[in-house]
């Protein structure tokens, strides 16, 4: 398929672009800030500029992975986000209407399953298990409202003109630091978060593959690591994760204090991606597992760590 991929310069779409291109598919980039798979330089939130390029390029199918995130809140303002998030979104929507595609992908963020009361810490049934039926939804910020007002968007044109949509809501992927946790932080956050809440970007950019060349209908994913848990765990995740994790993992204790590191004391959330699994035969390469051969082989980890990385933009702040 001759596929435009939008954010094809950001940390998604540099993995993203060259795994399309080695599943047989042909790839536009367009970003607003140059990369080496970006061919359209420019914001999704230029409609003309949207059909130019899908008609230009004779694009076949969209995979729209390019937005404002939560760390850009402290940099654009709130109508940034809408431009960007939401016309941006409605802009490709349209253009791939008009130009009869059949297949769209999005990729939007399991932020929006975290309302308030999942933020402040476990429900009453201990950790909240959060799958696509999850909700009321309730974003807590700027980014995650945004994100859900593209979703809706989303479904309603997939509904009305037939199109076979994938909406991805990806766990963390990103490999800077986290901007709200402390303790642990760095590696070790991003370790211990691949037990519940984190996959790889080569796993999120295989996700998003998979969608493209095989969902039918309109379908929602959670797209994360698959957790070595269950539902039945949720109490005791909540109370004490720690004996949870030693019966299915007994090394992880001693490898994790060879390293100086902390296994997690509680866990208060767990993404589940079993859909995904199920219907798009997706899974995981990566996952805790591989955490831990890694510490015991002394080598590297199996996922991104770069606490200065910023995610590329030209246009400035406003």
């Amino acid at each position: 398929m001759r596929v435009l991929l939008t954010g094809s310069s950001g940390w998604l779409g540099r993995h993203l672009a060259p795994l399309l291109a080695a599943r047989g598919h042909n790839v536009t980039g367009l970003d607003v800030s140059p990369g080496l798979a970006t061919q359209v330089l420019g914001s999704v939130a230029d409609a003309a500029l949207v059909r130019t390029t899908i008609g230009d390029f004779g694009i076949e199918a969209v995979i729209h992975a390019g937005a404002l995130h939560k760390p850009d809140i402290a940099r654009f303002s709130r109508q940034a986000f809408i431009d960007t998030n939401v016309t941006g979104t409605l802009n490709l929507l349209e253009a791939a209407v008009a130009a009869g595609h059949d297949r769209f992908v999005f990729t939007s963020t399991t932020s929006l399953l975290i309302r308030a009361d999942v933020r402040a810490g476990a429900g009453p049934d201990g950790a909240w298990w959060l799958d696509e039926d999850f909700g009321p939804l309730e974003p807590r910020n700027i980014y995650g409202i945004t994100k859900f007002a593209a979703e809706q968007i989303c479904r309603l044109i997939a509904q009305q003109h037939g199109l076979d949509l994938a909406i991805l809501r990806t766990s963390r992927f990103f490999p800077e630091d986290d901007d709200t946790h402390a303790v642990p932080s760095g590696a070790n956050l991003k370790a211990n978060e691949l037990l519940h809440r984190r996959l790889t970007v080569e796993d999120a950019a295989l996700a998003h593959a998979l969608a493209l060349e095989r969902t039918t209908g309109c379908e929602t994913f959670v797209i994360s690591a698959p957790p070595p848990f269950t539902r039945a765990d949720a109490a005791a995740l909540a109370r004490d994760a720690r004996p949870v994790i030693a019966a299915r993992f007994p090394e992880a204790e001693a490898l994790y204090a060879r390293t100086g590191w902390d296994l997690p004391a509680t866990i208060d959330r767990v993404y589940d991606p079993a859909k995904a699994q199920r219907l798009l035969g997706w899974r995981a390469e990566t996952d805790f597992t591989a955490v831990l051969a890694a510490l015991a082989a002394g080598s590297p980890l199996p996922f991104a760590h770069d606490p200065d990385f910023v995610s590329p933009v030209l246009n400035r702040p406003r």
